[in-house]
């Protein structure tokens, strides 16, 4: 079911970005001697010294001074072993991030362009980054690296990769869309369930293998008034549904632009007869209200 992750997430927020502390002024000054203007491992071990407090940094096991530690590892040898470790103390399951996943983006993030398992951890910890964290100095002091981070992963995506979905929901993620990149699938088995305003009866809005239509699902009589989807055409397409849209189409993923144009299209509620925008009355229905 698409929408079993949303409901952790808070909505997204524009981060003020703390310029005294922003990493990317520190890196001057970090370069080899070749002139290449390439940080050198020790230097960005130096690097990271500066700038991020590891002993205020624990892990999800309460460790300090793991992580770092693995980092260097990492740095040396792209090591399997290492990178699990770095996984399950970073970010765990149900969308549980914690500060040392953050005060490891700026070395994720350089890494990502030479390391998959950099680029998927860098990706996993963005895509939490609406939940409850209380890191949001730490997010923001990484805005010119995830900045990067995002041509980075489009780069990836025009290769037209086996993990394409997975780096389409991290892109998303790196432009704070995190909405999206936590409820879309690859829309084979995608519902989305809504409540008519008028009347309060749930509907199912099916994408997929199941087809592409609005309906009430009865327990005994399966799906019933069916109604089907009015997809959204290139013009009718805007913010980021039309770059999502885009995106797939310009790599060649036919199935996920169809989705997406039919998400961003227009449904029926079956009782009432009123046509709304699916996506936007998904997002608002399911977006929690800050109190």
């Amino acid at each position: 079911m698409l929408d079993r992750h949303f409901h952790h997430l808070q909505p997204p927020t524009r981060r003020k970005q703390n310029q005294s502390q922003n990493p990317t002024k520190h890196y001057q000054g970090l370069s080899d001697e070749s002139g290449t203007g390439a940080p050198t491992p020790a230097a960005m071990t130096r690097f990271n010294a500066q700038v991020v407090n590891w002993t205020q940094m624990h892990d999800c096991y309460g460790d300090v001074d793991r992580v770092p530690a693995l980092l260097d590892q990492v740095e040396l040898e792209d090591d399997t072993e290492t990178w699990e470790e770095l996984g399950y103390r970073l970010a765990l399951e149900n969308d549980l991030v914690f500060p040392a996943g953050f005060a490891a983006l700026p070395r994720l993030l350089r890494l990502a362009s030479r390391s998959a398992p950099a680029r998927g951890l860098a990706g996993t910890i963005l895509r939490r980054a609406a939940g409850h964290h209380g890191c949001d100095e730490l997010l923001a002091d990484c805005a010119d690296a995830i900045a990067e981070f995002r041509k980075l992963l489009d780069r990836h995506l025009q290769s037209r990769p086996v993990d394409y979905l997975a780096t389409f929901l991290d892109s998303l993620a790196a432009m704070e869309e995190y909405h999206w990149s936590a409820v879309l699938g690859d829309f084979t088995d995608d519902f989305y369930h809504l409540a008519c305003p008028s009347c309060a009866v749930e509907v199912t809005i099916a994408v997929g293998d199941h087809g592409r239509n609005s309906a009430i699902r009865d327990w005994n009589l399966d799906d019933v008034e069916r109604r089907g989807l009015r997809p959204a055409s290139f013009e009718e397409l805007s913010g980021i549904g039309r770059w999502m849209h885009e995106t797939a189409v310009r790599d060649g993923q036919e199935a996920l632009a169809d989705g997406i144009a039919h998400l961003f299209g227009r449904a029926e509620f079956p009782h009432s007869a009123s046509v709304f925008s699916i996506a936007d009355e998904y997002t608002s229905a399911n977006r929690p209200v800050l109190g």
